[in-house]
């Protein structure tokens, strides 16, 4: 895959593509033979998939899936230029084959992370780019109107002058087209700060979500890693899938350490508390009052599992509860 892009890559250098000509043309014919062969196979084989099952509308929708669009447009253009180079010129065609990088991102997890973030995110998104959006609608028609008749061959109409909004919102500045006018100038300067704010919205907003996701999906990990140690060991699936999100996470075996050493502090202490002495636990109020939530929710867990009649009539026959504690029983069943 890499090969097959740096080689489109070099064609493109006339000294290189004179020299091996023939060699591109074979090594563009071989990757284009492996992506072919691949795509056909996951055509064949997508029917083991449970929501691939039905064969032709199986197959159908699994050729609208992402991943299968990028697959067909790695070897589309080959085959287009194939059959129809000789009727129409087709170079445009060889821009396309760059789309075979894109199969790289179904081999990386941060390109899941980041679709995950861009459709959780996209309503702001989209809003961010409605105003950058507008704001090169109105640079652009500000500068043909304040600079039209000075640089008529620069300004020459409001769609030509979207050129120059983009480069001066994004604070690029080439140079090529610049305003002479003073009123110009002073809109430049205006829309070029506000473009600084509108601009790095979406840049920030991506950034903050990325990171906020990263944070959600290692909390969501640890809870996972608390479930697996409950019975105090990790087998062999449990450990390649812990590995595997890791991985996934970007979190080191180092980390990995220190976080299975933190859950396993973590349910030693509450194994430590639950065992303690009641003058232990008052010398704590912390605990204390962990202690007294923990009896009250038992209490009145007992309370709804337990018959009302049935535990009143023995309590009265054999006296094992004295009135205060019997009242105290029933005010809790109520409110249970």
């Amino acid at each position: 895959m890499i090969i097959s892009v740096a080689a489109v890559v070099l064609e493109s250098v006339h000294s290189v593509h004179y020299l091996i000509f023939l060699e591109f043309i074979i090594l563009d014919t071989i990757a284009v033979g492996i992506f072919s062969i691949e795509y056909f196979l996951r055509m064949y084989s997508c029917v083991e998939e449970p929501r691939f099952r039905h064969g032709f509308l199986g197959r159908f929708k699994h050729t609208r899936q992402t991943s299968a669009i990028i697959d067909l447009l790695a070897i589309l253009p080959f085959f287009i230029d194939a059959l129809l180079g000789n009727m129409l010129d087709l170079r445009f065609l060889r821009v396309f084959r760059l789309l075979r990088l894109l199969k790289l991102t179904r081999y990386n997890d941060s390109t899941k992370i980041l679709t995950t973030v861009i459709a959780r995110e996209w309503p702001v998104i989209s809003a961010s780019a409605f105003i950058m959006i507008l704001m090169v609608v109105m640079t652009a028609s500000l500068g043909y109107v304040f600079e039209h008749q000075a640089q008529p061959e620069k300004f020459d109409n409001i769609p030509n002058s979207v050129y120059w909004a983009v480069i001066t919102l994004a604070s690029v500045g080439y140079g090529d087209i610049s305003p002479v006018t003073p009123i110009g100038r002073f809109v430049t300067v205006v829309m070029s700060l506000l473009g600084i704010g509108i601009f790095a919205i979406p840049a920030a907003l991506l950034a903050s979500a990325f990171g906020d996701q990263l944070h959600k999906e290692r909390e969501l990990l640890k809870n996972n890693l608390r479930n697996m140690m409950k019975d105090g060991y990790l087998d062999e699936k449990e450990v390649a899938l812990l590995r595997s999100e890791a991985k996934r996470l970007h979190i080191t075996i180092e980390e990995l350490n220190v976080l299975l050493e933190q859950i396993h502090d973590e349910r030693e202490n509450a194994q430590h508390k639950s065992v303690l002495p009641v003058h232990v636990i008052a010398d704590h109020p912390d605990h204390a009052i962990q202690h007294y939530k923990m009896l009250l929710a038992q209490i009145s867990q007992l309370a709804l599992l337990t018959d009302t009649a049935k535990f009143e009539q023995a309590a009265k026959s054999s006296d094992s509860l004295t009135a205060k504690e019997l009242s105290l029983w029933q005010q809790i069943k109520a409110r249970s």
